[in-house]
């Protein structure tokens, strides 16, 4: 990989001074071959009045810069270096700069990424701009607060369709044009070009449309009503709530393969990773995810693109308020009105998690010092802990100030960009609340509060006192539950009430000590809890009989943090869940809580020794809910039961009875996902090989079938697959460099704790050979290097310790070291937790 400039923030705010940027006349050929495309660049901009001739730069990555002129005059294309071709004596005035290059095609979902489906041999490509990709399609000033409107032409293949930002037409003869966008910044530009399969339609006027490969039509056809609905559903609710209208001229959701991210909100031109268009049984939480990202990206039309940020340290202006939006709007406006309970258990976890890690960062950081920084702030934080930080704030502020300070923001940089101290002053403009302080204290300052309930009880009265371990205020509602007295079993809700804390005062409270009390039981704010001592043991001893999914959610949280700082044992919360989770309603729970003990509590947290029984529990609970569902009527549960009863089995008879029967008895028949999912085990297990591998692939021929064969070949325990494996993901050969997809299957597939001795050798071998991949294919292959190939299983002071000396000696990319920092910390949390 060449060596590439980052762009800093003081750079840019330096060229934000100098330059006005009127428009750009893109011309891309993708009819030039498998490797390159041609990419013809016109930009019309400013040097601003009042200043001296002056130097910039404009950024570019290309294969080949046949050619650059500025105003007429050519530019030496041997000064472009590290990705920036400089623009010297620049006068004041107008000036138009052309670029005529060739550009690589990505196999890694960065710039221009290049697909061949194996099913048809059908090609696809698509952009991915974000950050400082947008150079390896075109040549930009790229940066976030120089908007500009885009004019766009593509020459394609016969039989493609090209879809942009705006609505485009064929011209004939390949060529295609876009309807010029309004200004919008470099990294939303964005382009999807193939033989793509679509169903249009149209609302509120404008022309809508979702796409996919023609392999994947009939599963698109399927759902298509459903993502439709959930599209104008949102739609019109966004319109309820925002004064400002949708602000381009169409919208498109293309679902492209190979994509590293869920989505990205490029304005009119929505991409997903197309996985949301399910090839298989799914559960109607993973419906209710898709629909969730769909509400996501379209509040980014808004929050992002019509407003955007200025530079990378307010990303949380874009995600937070996207990830608040969409799950708020989706309980709003569809059938999906347990959205909350989904955010509690799938997300709010990944946002504790970072942060309590070394890397954590303030929602909101002072400053971002440039683009190699920025991309490692897309995390917990930004998403799920912003997302939270915004759901405290309606629950203080109301949402009828909070949505009026939001469409002062809008009025005020329509089309422009904005930073925090804007956002604060629109809110503060609609309410007397200090919302400058509230900011200080919830988006500048990192790490999770913890609230730690005490109870004091008397003859007919009992007092709850708060313990505040943290600097920020916390709005909740209590939940305060009894017992029923006519089951003993079941809990019913005595009252809720709001409190503040740091609380000014407790008084008592009138009746019997309850049973339970949630702080916190609407997960209206962010923190972690400590039940009292009484709640608790009604926690452990009677989860099941908790009413409200929310409320059980915020508890088994509870559980959880507490399992990860050493408060409560993992036996413990495995013995919870055998004994509570067969009675569970809310499917969201059912799959937080087998993913969590199965792949933190089995995997790391329990000695090794003591792995086999808790996956045999964990089978025996699977079991027991199959059976549960065996009268039809929770496929999604069965479905759930089934997946986790795969992943944790010990012994091959019964996949391999599933797999030979092709279903399981009483339902559901095995598709593709599940027929993979289980060869996968029974290849870790031993119980089967590479021509039962070879023929499922055959039979599935997919991409995704693709990906499974690497999975399972790279998880066989034989020697000689485990060294094919390795050099497939490490091999430094361009030729056969694997795609960001098969790079992330082979790697999930390697590393398996029932083969701990087999693969030991490559513990010490992975920090160099990662650090190299890292360094020479990018910030994709880095961060799926440092998430699916870090050796997780071993959970030892060795591992350990050759990690740290890595991050000491071996100068890994910051993708690379920030992913090391977090598998570390992890691991030594493991290690803190096994020694007890």
């Amino acid at each position: 990989m060449a060596s590439m400039s980052v762009l800093t923030r003081d750079e840019a705010q330096t060229r934000a001074q100098l330059l006005d940027v009127h428009r750009y006349t893109i011309d891309l050929d993708l009819t030039t071959g498998d490797e390159t495309f041609d990419s013809v660049t016109v930009i019309r901009f400013d040097v601003r009045p009042g200043l001296d001739a002056t130097d910039t730069f404009v950024e570019l990555k290309p294969a080949e810069l046949r050619s650059a002129t500025l105003d007429g005059q050519p530019l030496d294309p041997e000064s472009l270096a590290e990705g920036r071709l400089p623009l010297k004596n620049l006068a004041p005035g107008g000036h138009e700069l052309r670029v005529d290059a060739a550009m690589r095609y990505s196999r890694t979902g960065e710039g221009m990424h290049r697909f061949t489906d194996p099913t048809d041999g059908e090609t696809y490509v698509y952009t991915q701009m974000f950050m400082d990709d947008v150079q390896r399609v075109f040549a930009a000033f790229d940066q976030p607060d120089l908007k500009s409107v885009f004019e766009l032409t593509v020459t394609a293949p016969d039989g493609w369709s090209v879809l942009a930002n705006g609505v485009t037409e064929h011209l004939g003869g390949g060529r295609w044009t876009a309807a010029p966008t309004p200004p919008i910044s470099t990294y939303l530009v964005a382009v999807a070009a193939g033989p793509w399969h679509s169903v249009r339609t149209e609302h509120a006027g404008l022309p809508f449309g979702i796409h996919c490969r023609r392999s994947l039509a009939p599963h698109l056809d399927a759902d298509a009503d459903e993502i439709l609905d959930i599209t104008r559903a949102c739609f019109d609710r966004y319109h309820e709530k925002f004064e400002e209208p949708y602000p381009f001229d169409s919208y498109d959701q293309a679902f492209v393969p190979e994509f590293n991210a869920g989505a990205m909100e490029n304005p009119g031109l929505v991409t997903f990773r197309d996985e949301f268009v399910y090839r298989s049984a799914v559960t109607d939480t993973e419906r209710q995810t898709r629909a969730m990202v769909v509400a996501h990206e379209m509040a980014h039309m808004w929050f992002g693109d019509l407003v955007t940020l200025r530079w990378w340290d307010d990303i949380w202006l874009n995600e937070s308020f996207a990830e608040y939006m969409g799950y708020q709007t989706l309980t709003e406006a569809t059938r999906f009105t347990d959205t909350w309970t989904d955010f509690a258990v799938a997300r709010k976890s990944w946002g504790y998690d970072a942060d309590q890690r070394p890397s954590t960062h303030p929602v909101a950081p002072d400053a971002v010092h440039d683009t190699a920084s920025a991309l490692l702030n897309f995390d917990g934080i930004s998403y799920a802990k912003g997302a939270s930080a915004l759901r405290q704030l309606v629950a203080w502020l109301g949402e009828k100030d909070f949505l009026a300070g939001i469409n002062t923001h809008f009025a005020r940089h329509r089309f422009g960009n904005a930073g925090l101290t804007d956002f604060l002053d629109s809110l503060a403009h609609r309410t007397d609340r200090d919302v400058h302080s509230w900011a200080e204290s919830w988006l500048r300052t990192t790490g999770v509060d913890t609230l730690t309930a005490a109870v004091d009880a008397r003859a007919g009265e009992w007092t709850l006192t708060l313990g505040h371990d943290g600097s920020r205020p916390h709005r909740v509602t209590v939940g305060v539950y009894d017992r029923d007295l006519s089951d003993g079993r079941t809990l019913v809700l005595r009252e809720r009430y709001e409190a503040d804390v740091p609380q000014t005062g407790t008084a008592p409270r009138p009746g019997a000590r309850p049973a339970l009390i949630v702080p916190n039981d609407l997960d209206l704010t962010y923190a972690k809890l400590r039940l009292d001592e009484a709640s608790l043991e009604t926690a452990l001893r009677g989860m099941s009989g908790i009413p409200d999914g929310l409320t059980r959610a915020v508890v088994w949280n509870t559980l959880r943090d507490m399992v990860r700082d050493g408060d409560l044992a993992p036996a413990d919360y495995l013995a919870t869940a055998t004994a509570h989770l067969t009675e569970e309603r809310d499917l969201a729970v059912v799959q937080g809580v087998l993913a969590f003990a199965s792949g933190h509590v089995a995997d790391r947290l329990l000695p090794p020794g003591e792995r086999p029984a808790a996956l045999d529990a964990l089978t025996d609970l699977c079991r027991d809910l199959i059976r549960r569902t065996e009268d039809g009527d929770h496929p999604g549960l069965r479905l759930t039961a089934v997946r986790h009863l795969v992943s944790t089995a010990t012994r091959p008879g019964t996949l391999a009875a599933w797999l030979s029967e092709g279903t399981v008895s009483g339902g559901p028949e095995l598709d593709p996902e599940l027929r993979w999912r289980i060869l996968a085990r029974l290849a870790v297990l031993g119980a089967t090989d590479e021509d039962a591998i070879a023929a499922e692939l055959e039979r599935d021929p997919s991409a995704t079938g693709q990906e499974g064969a690497a999975r399972c070949r790279a998880a066989l325990p034989d020697p000689g697959a485990k060294q094919r494996a390795w050099d497939a993901m490490f091999a430094a050969d361009e030729r056969t460099d694997l795609s960001n997809y098969l790079f992330t299957a082979t790697a999930q597939g390697f590393w398996q704790p029932e083969q701990a001795d087999l693969v030991s050798a490559y513990v010490p071998r992975y920090y160099d050979e990662a650090v190299a991949v890292a360094a020479r294919r990018g910030p994709a292959i880095a961060d799926a290097a440092g998430r699916w190939a870090f050796p997780a299983y071993a959970v030892d002071a060795d591992t350990l310790r050759l990690g740290e000396t890595c991050l000491r000696e071996s100068d890994p990319t910051p993708a690379l070291r920030r992913k090391l920092v977090d598998q570390l910390d992890d691991l030594s949390r493991a290690l803190r937790v096994r020694e007890g």
